[in-house]
């Protein structure tokens, strides 16, 4: 059977935070050989899966010392942890002087120190909240707050922001193709998967060198997504294309561990340390992320005999899903999308997605990363976690997303994977990235029952409270919701509790409720399962 992080690690966490000494507790592994996984590839794609992901399970449990580079020089009494960001340290060496510049911490020595709730790999607390200082302000009325998300099953994520990318792409070749064959102005809707990016506008010109027919593009119309059309959703601000390019960001600002390929041979954070995290490293962690189990519903878990729903409790959560619909909130939260091709890789194969060149100046094929050897596992097939049997002995995987007819995968992610404005209540302090202050793109509520607090600075203590902080482009659907008797209200509500996250393992179900630093928003009941080791891809 695969390695997890076990339930007890939320507990751990709490403990390490406080500084107090948790024997034995997840040793550091050594580091992953790209080199290593390349040739495992080559003899045993599925092999290669297997190892990448067990290790990136040990890489996300591992507690970092600082003889392997964990925290950071943040100032010159050898601090190495800061909460608050100190754009004040600007000595050399200090945290100001970082590259890349720093905009957190560091904080921790584990992932899971703060991705924890409602078992590692969740959510975190208000307490584990990032403050993130990215103009260097040192003005704490204009530092960004930040809860901690989940990590599950974040390949469904890359992969439907990848084709929904190509879709857009290929719209925007077929415009260039046309006023170049037409030799006229035009314009085009951006739509993929039934999602408006806006609009796309073109005219003709001459080469002044070639004379050859080349597209001038309009992008003014372009809404919801970046002028290049690549579709980003990692990072509260939807500011990185990929899972490895947000876990290197993470590493650097939350734990102090800067990677190879962000950095080289450079020492950034001036530690005295260098190879903090290799590009097999990154590896192991990127395919791990992409490859836990999918978040679920009660409901589902009900149909499938596993959870047991008392008739009235189910008669709400549907009407809740009845009501979801009817106040529009599925026009940007979209209950489910299609993967038309469902089989994730590391590295990506994907143009917008996939990267040459690396941070750290390197050519990504010479640091061993190319899609002839990319490490790839089927989204509808091979998570490793929550293999169940059931009473009737049903064999599940319920890690793994459901399967069409057509062999695509349907992603219960509820996002339209575009930004929106989202009014006054949700704007940030400053506006870090040039889209706007009170821009995001739609959070997932896929496991939003089992991660409060919510919204991006975790300032919602109930799912009521975050639904009445929407605005702006959401301003519609919050009137609705309004409008809704108190029953119909609470009927939404109970809707958005049922979809969770869970571990079904009925082993240790009294430590996972243990772990959690916050009560599990969704309850677990006994679960009629069985575990079945993991097959492998």
């Amino acid at each position: 059977m695969f390695t997890r992080a076990n339930r007890q690690l939320g507990i751990l966490s709490i403990l390490l935070l406080a500084g107090i000494a948790v024997p034995g507790f997840a040793e550091e592994p050594d580091k992953v050989d790209q080199k290593h996984l390349n040739s495992l590839v080559k003899e045993d794609p599925q092999a290669a899966f297997i190892e990448a992901f067990e290790a990136g399970d040990e890489l996300t449990e591992a507690s970092f010392s600082a003889e392997r580079g964990v925290g950071a020089k943040v100032s010159q009494d050898g601090r190495r942890f800061t909460r608050m960001p100190r754009a004040d340290l600007q000595a050399f060496g200090e945290w100001t002087t970082h590259l890349p510049e720093r905009e957190a911490g560091p904080v921790a020595q584990s992932c899971i120190s703060c991705h924890s709730a409602p078992y590692a790999n969740g959510a975190g607390a208000n307490p584990l909240n990032g403050i993130v200082d990215p103009l260097h302000s040192g003005d704490p009325s204009k530092f960004l707050h930040r809860n901690t998300p989940h990590l599950f099953a974040l390949g469904a994520v890359q992969r439907i922001a990848e084709e929904l990318t190509a879709e857009l792409k290929s719209q925007e070749d077929t415009l260039k193709k046309e006023v170049c064959t037409l030799n006229q102005s035009a314009s085009i809707n951006l739509t993929a998967k039934s999602v408006n990016f806006g609009t796309l506008s073109a005219h003709p010109m001459r080469d002044p060198q070639s004379g050859i027919c080349v597209a001038e593009f309009d992008r003014s119309g372009i809404e919801g997504v970046d002028e290049d059309l690549v579709v980003k959703m990692f990072g509260w601000k939807g500011t990185h294309a990929t899972i490895r390019s947000f876990t290197r960001h993470a590493a650097h600002n939350e734990l102090g561990m800067q990677s190879d390929e962000l950095v080289g041979t450079h020492d950034g954070d001036h530690d005295g340390v260098t190879g903090e995290l290799s590009v097999g490293d990154l590896t192991a962690l990127a395919v791990y992320m992409a490859a836990l189990e999918r978040p679920i519903s009660r409901l589902e878990l009900h149909e499938h005999g596993l959870m047991q729903l008392e008739p009235d409790e189910k008669a709400r959560i549907e009407l809740g899903r009845e009501k979801f619909t009817e106040a529009k909130c599925d026009g940007c939260h979209v209950p489910v999308m299609k993967v038309s091709t469902p089989i994730f890789t590391e590295p990506s194969l994907q143009d917008g997605f996939r990267e040459d060149v690396l941070p750290s100046g390197q050519k990504a094929i010479d640091a061993g990363l190319s899609r002839d050897t990319a490490i790839w596992f089927d989204l509808t097939k091979d998570s490793p976690n929550n293999h169940v049997e059931t009473k009737s002995g049903e064999m599940l995987n319920l890690g793994v997303f459901p399967r069409a007819e057509d062999g695509s995968a349907l992603i219960a992610w509820y996002s339209d994977f575009k930004r929106h404005d989202m009014g006054e209540k949700l704007r940030d302090p400053v506006d870090a990235h040039g889209f706007g202050a009170s821009v995001w793109p739609t959070a997932s509520l896929a496991g939003v029952g089992s991660t409060g607090p919510w919204l991006h600075d975790g300032n919602a203590t109930t799912l009521n409270e975050a639904i009445l902080a929407h605005g702006g482009e959401a301003e519609e659907s919050r009137m609705a919701y309004e409008e809704l008797v108190e029953e119909d209200r609470a009927a939404i509500v109970a809707f958005l509790e049922n979809l969770i996250i869970i571990d079904l393992d009925p082993e240790d179900e009294e430590e996972d409720h243990a772990a959690s630093p916050e009560p599990v928003r969704a309850q677990k009941t006994t679960l009629a399962v069985n575990v079945i080791p993991p097959v492998k891809p």
